[in-house]
């Protein structure tokens, strides 16, 4: 009569990471999307993009206002990263940092980052500067909800450097996510490796609460800032 618990179960309850330690192949099929909630997802997505982007149309032109008066440069910033299935696609962000067309190496934002425009310093910490994101939901390359989407140089790397790593590309990319909402900013193969442990967590537990409770701690890390860089 007594109730026995995996301890890999329980650091998964308690911490809402899956600890990679504890994976296995096996446990390949865990990080699906759910059957039934991934269609009614995609059309919360749609819904959510279609209602966000006429009422945010203010918001769009006076950052894009802002940063042309604050550097030269685009007021786009587009970038190539891996989606769904390990696809690329094309990213949209308001850009935060100097104009720099010939760079191609990847790099982590740092903290006081030079490049870092006084407008980007802005719109980074309030997460302003994802907005233009909500076009990526629309087209289908990224949900409100899930793990961020990486740059191509930086998977490339990680899948070599850390197992399972390759797990976070069975559910769509998102805006916003649990790993977000948890660690903030991830700028090393170390925290790297915590954040993938948030994702698998919310690709084997994505739930419409789920979704919710992400959405909620959203809107306060938009108010104190937390994990920006």
């Amino acid at each position: 009569g007594v109730a026995v618990y995996h301890v890999a179960n329980l650091i998964e309850s308690e911490t809402g990471r899956i600890p990679i330690a504890h994976l296995s192949p096996l446990q390949y099929q865990d990080f699906h999307p759910h059957p039934l909630y991934d269609p009614i997802k995609r059309v919360i997505d749609l819904l959510g993009a279609l209602i966000a982007l006429p009422l945010l149309s203010p918001v769009f032109v006076i950052i894009a206002l802002a940063i042309k008066l604050d550097s030269s440069g685009p007021v786009f910033f587009i970038q190539q990263r891996v989606g769904q299935g390990g696809e690329s696609f094309r990213v949209f962000k308001f850009r935060s940092m100097t104009h720099q067309p010939h760079t191609t190496e990847a790099r982590f934002a740092e903290h006081a980052d030079p490049r870092i425009t006084r407008v980007g310093r802005v719109i980074r910490r309030l997460r302003l500067d994802e907005l233009p994101q909500l076009f990526n939901v629309l087209k289908g390359d990224m949900s409100l909800i899930g793990p961020r989407p990486e740059q191509l140089q930086f998977v490339q790397r990680f899948e070599q450097a850390i197992p399972f790593y390759v797990y976070r590309h069975l559910v769509k990319p998102g805006i916003t996510g649990w790993a977000q909402v948890n660690q903030g900013y991830a700028a090393c193969e170390d925290s790297t490796r915590e954040k993938l442990e948030y994702d698998l967590y919310y690709a084997k537990h994505c739930s419409f609460w789920l979704d919710v409770l992400i959405v909620l701690r959203t809107l306060r890390i938009v108010l104190t800032g937390f994990g920006a860089r």
